[in-house]
């Protein structure tokens, strides 16, 4: 992994191959928009929430279990800034009207409903971050710093991918609470550890996410697709097959690795990384070369 080539914001980062890494032929860039932690001193000053339930809505850990991309030769962008602050898998345009002063109502819009705009109004299970309203400034501000160069930087990692090898695959890498599964249809007689959403079939092409099921149910994950999570607004922005772009999203269930009360690595945390680096490579190698392959 070559830390020293950076392309940081104060608000991301990015982890790139090592020369020699494979880099060269690898369509696959990995993303972790929800996983950042570093919380700015100005949320901390306008919630009514301490640090550790600020955290509820963080994929927490992620980019961690993912940090083998760069060794397979795939970049992984994630996020410093944490959810809380500004949601990355948001449209800039899904601004609250409960919580952004001066903006105005527009439409049936679910997520704003539930406070999970732009800028959240609300942690996990609803809980609310501040005890009045933010300027739209404070708003505009937070998508200046934090989303519009995450977003381009993506974009950036993408257009390389695509320009390497004709194609590119952007894997949303998030978790899901275990709460979020109770009611999920059991596979062979197990509940769902992976969700993979590809927008119903719109986000990739079939045979992508037939190999990226595969690779995680090769490895004993039980896998589930589109159902509860079919993939957000990164893996419908950026999904765009007829032009040679896919994106799949990947969900994991936070209580495979995660202490979810304390917000900290669980005790099988580095069993799940190690299971999770063989699927890492399988999904690297789905480069040009992977559609012969398929066509078998």
């Amino acid at each position: 992994m070559n830390t020293s080539d950076f392309a940081d914001s104060d608000r991301f980062r990015i982890l790139r191959p090592a020369p020699g890494a494979g880099g060269h032929s690898v369509a696959s860039v990995f993303s972790s928009p929800h996983s950042g932690r570093d919380y700015p001193e100005d949320l901390l000053r306008a919630s009514r929430l301490n640090a550790h339930d600020l955290r509820r809505s963080e994929d927490a850990f992620v980019e961690r279990l993912f940090d083998a991309a760069p060794d397979l030769g795939a970049p992984l962008i994630h996020a410093l800034a944490p959810r809380a602050y500004v949601d990355l898998n948001r449209g800039p345009e899904e601004m609250d009207p409960a919580l952004i002063a001066g903006v105005r109502a527009a439409g049936l819009n679910p997520r704003l409903a539930a406070g999970l705009g732009v800028i959240p109004r609300v942690v996990a299970e609803g809980v609310t971050i501040y005890n009045g309203k933010l300027t739209q400034e404070v708003a505009q501000d937070r998508l200046r710093r934090c989303y519009r160069p995450y977003h381009a930087a993506l974009q950036g990692l993408l257009d390389e991918a695509r320009a390497r090898t004709g194609r590119a695959l952007l894997i949303d890498c998030h978790s899901m609470p275990s709460d979020a599964l109770r009611a999920v249809p059991r596979i062979r007689g197990r509940r769902p550890e992976i969700i993979l959403g590809d927008r119903f079939g719109v986000s990739c092409a079939p045979w992508i996410m037939a190999e990226c099921e595969r690779a995680f149910s090769d490895v004993g994950f039980a896998v589930a697709r589109n159902s509860p999570f079919a993939g957000g607004y990164i893996t419908q922005k950026y999904g765009r097959p007829a032009r040679g772009v896919h994106a799949i999203q990947v969900e994991i269930d936070r209580a495979l690795y995660l202490d979810e009360a304390r917000v900290a690595p669980g005790p099988a945390f580095e069993a799940v990384r190690a299971a999770l680096r063989p699927v890492i490579a399988r999904l690297a190698a789905l480069g040009p070369d992977a559609t012969a392959l398929a066509a078998e």
